[in-house]
């Protein structure tokens, strides 16, 4: 039953009865483009994808050189799990040597560097750090890991991919609890998770329910709601619907999760290509955030937040996808040295003793499978307690508290619905590297307009007088700054834009290059708005919104002048604006030909962002078809 030779993988999905042995040839690609899909129904290549494949994206990493490889599935067995297990090793391996390559005072010092120097200073809301836990396992590796699935397979539960990968050159064993990305029937589905309850040996109701109400938790699992919405933006013709938010439970731990969902004619490829990696591995903004993570971090990740991918066609032949993200996963060498990559989501709240704390848990949850400790000692709870803790989990109470998430977010993603036809109002999108813009694009075209995103460096080569709109978009970094290609750009289009008088909408990043324009001193905010949701003064009534920044512009009365910036005299340049009333933080602009905005109306955590929209494309004069 379990394969004696040649690469194979024995893996049991959520949801199913059966476990799935493929046993097949090994074979690498350059490039997820050259990843070998089969034309016969069923799944035809399991491709084990590097972290370092994110550069197919143009987007920043170290180079460790981890091959893309691909098992090309010859044969497709399904077992009982009982079956299985009785085939499997059980005596544990011996580890020794063991130790993470970076010690805990020297991951709570790179945890305060990149608090201060990178979320501090407007460069993403969150960022994902790794360090790894390392050993050597006596014996032969393979066993070992065999031993170790056993384990996880008799121990873990609620994971997505329950799985050991064998391909020769390597060995991957784990338990992960999240779904990266699945295409099947033509629905993509993404599987945002952020939020770590940890139980110890035991907990109540009111432990739960307190982490629930932790606004560290909170915040983590709405940014990440967030970014894994900009990528289905991208890669599902009507963006993701919002379903959730839920538990999701597992042996030692609760996570709590969304899940999202929209149509795609993509080929399984590009969705994977489209949607590396997860924010809740790497960060968000994703393109900075890989930046910040190469920046730190100084090595490569192997395989360590990035995805193993099922693919393959369905009896209609429809191409089909189940993309888990390899966390919660050890890796072997063929030497037997032992790999476990662990990381933590560093956001505004975080402290450096909390994150070290978190990759310990998180480490010990796979070194469990590894040992020789009954599990009982290990923090499980055993059948009674189990059921106890599912109990807890579905009371009222939870439940109430996982539906309060949703009370003030925004409708528009979680009841998702068609886009209405184009009006003829075209719009063009300058996105400065965040692909909030490509959500921006959807609530647009909800509004009736037709849409075209491109990046600073593309708009520049445009004939911006051909738009009806042009959308000054966000993007980390400082709008202060000279001599960054983004804000340097944005700053010419704002300018040329104002000058011709014709419709221009600033967002985040963008609002603060066109303040800048207009007179306003822009600050560095003393504490960060990186994923806050707010409620503010727009323009005469309180509205909730999302908050992404780290700089605003400042109204301190003085009158506005824009002459000398784009040329308009004072009569045109006639400007309303919506500030907080004690520090003077503009949170929006109206003018003549132009507004802004410093929150993010796309967000799901502005309640009414398509109706803020559509009210501002009013007073621009830009039809629109508001059906909400």
């Amino acid at each position: 039953m379990i394969p004696q030779s040649g690469p194979f993988a024995i893996i049991r999905r959520a949801g199913r009865e059966l476990v799935e042995i493929f046993q097949g040839d090994r074979v690498s690609a350059a490039d997820l483009a050259s990843v070998p899909i089969s034309d016969s129904p069923g799944p035809s290549t399991l491709a084990l994808v590097p972290y370092r494949q994110v550069a197919e994206r143009g987007f920043e990493c170290v180079d460790d050189g981890a091959p893309l490889e691909c098992l090309r599935i010859s044969s497709s067995t399904e077992v009982l799990l009982a079956d299985l297990l009785a085939h499997l090793p059980t005596d544990p391996p011996v580890l020794r040597d063991s130790a993470f390559d970076i010690d805990d005072d020297g991951y709570a010092a790179l945890v305060g560097e990149v608090l201060a120097q990178e979320i501090g200073r407007g460069e993403g809301s969150n960022f994902v750090i790794h360090r790894v836990f390392e050993a050597s396992v006596e014996g032969p590796p393979l066993r070992a890991a065999l031993a170790a699935f056993a384990r996880l397979l008799r121990d873990e539960r609620g994971a997505y991919w329950t799985f050991v990968v064998h391909t020769g050159t390597r060995t991957l064993v784990g338990a992960t609890p999240e779904r990266h990305v699945s295409v099947d029937d033509g629905l993509v589905m993404m599987n945002p998770i952020s939020g770590t309850f940890r139980h110890g040996d035991g907990f109540s109701e009111d432990d739960l329910l307190a982490f629930l109400d932790d606004p560290k938790e909170i915040d983590e699992l709405y940014m990440v709601l967030d970014e894994e919405l900009k990528m289905m933006a991208v890669v599902a013709e009507g963006g993701g619907q919002v379903i959730g938010p839920q538990l999701a439970e597992m042996a030692h731990l609760h996570h709590t999760e969304y899940l999202l969902a929209g149509r795609t004619t993509l080929d399984v490829r590009d969705v994977l290509r489209e949607t590396m990696f997860a924010p809740t591995v790497v960060g968000s903004p994703i393109e900075n955030a890989c930046r910040v993570v190469a920046r730190h971090e100084r090595r490569g990740r192997g395989y360590y937040g990035a995805v193993l991918a099922l693919l393959g066609h369905d009896d209609a032949g429809r191409q089909t996808l189940d993309a888990p993200i390899l966390i919660r996963t050890a890796e072997l060498s063929p030497s037997g040295k032992l790999r476990i990559p662990v990381g933590a989501t560093l956001v505004r709240h975080s402290t450096a003793d909390g994150e070290v704390a978190e990759t310990h848990a998180k480490a010990a949850g796979i070194l469990r499978a590894f040992t020789a400790t009954p599990s009982r000692d290990l923090g499980h709870f055993g059948i009674e307690s189990d059921a106890q803790a599912s109990k807890i989990a579905e009371s009222s109470a939870v439940l109430a508290a996982l539906a309060a998430r949703n009370r003030h977010l925004a409708r528009f993603w979680l009841d998702q619905r068609p886009a209405d036809p184009a009006s003829g109002a075209s719009a063009l999108i300058v996105d400065a590297e965040d692909t909030f813009t490509g959500m921006l694009a959807h609530l647009f075209r909800a509004l009736g307009l037709a849409v075209e995103r491109v990046p600073v460096a593309d708009a520049l080569a445009l004939d911006l007088d051909a738009y009806d709109l042009v959308v000054a978009g966000p993007g980390p970094g400082d709008p202060r700054s000279r001599g960054d290609a983004r804000v340097d750009g944005l700053r010419t289009l704002a300018r040329q834009r104002l000058a011709t008088g014709r419709p221009l909408l600033g967002v985040c990043l963008g609002h603060q290059v066109i303040s800048g324009l207009l007179g306003l001193p822009l600050h560095r905010k003393d504490g960060t708005y990186q994923g806050t949701q707010r409620e503010i003064d727009f323009f005469g009534r309180r509205e909730r919104v999302g908050f992404y920044s780290t700089f605003l512009a400042v109204d301190a009365d003085a009158p506005v002048d824009p002459t000398e910036a784009v040329g308009l005299s004072p009569s045109e340049a006639t400007i309303e604006v919506s500030r907080d009333p004690v520090t003077r933080e503009v949170h929006a602009m109206r003018g003549t030909g132009f507004a802004t905005v410093q929150f993010h109306p796309e967000s799901v955590l502005t309640e009414y962002g398509v109706d803020l929209l559509g009210e501002l494309l009013d007073h621009l004069g830009v039809r629109v078809a508001l059906s909400q």
